[in-house]
């Protein structure tokens, strides 16, 4: 599945995928990877990268925040 709300994010703070990569101890490719559905990322990568970027993992997954019906 691809993140989007993770590309979002990374762009909208004009983050290199580097960068995040480097804060986030992991490789570029795996950013990558995950951006673009070619990957998913494990539940304790997305609590990481939900507090690194200080959002929800809904958000991180759809780039919306969840909505209670």
């Amino acid at each position: 599945m691809e993140m989007k709300g993770l590309k979002l994010l990374r762009k909208k703070k004009g983050y290199s995928q580097l960068k995040v990569s480097f804060d986030l101890n992991i490789s570029r490719e795996a950013i990558s990877f995950y951006e673009n559905g070619k990957r998913s990322p494990d539940i304790d990568m997305l609590v990481r990268m939900s507090q690194y970027f200080g959002v929800s993992i809904d958000y991180l997954i759809t780039g919306e925040e969840f909505k209670k019906n």
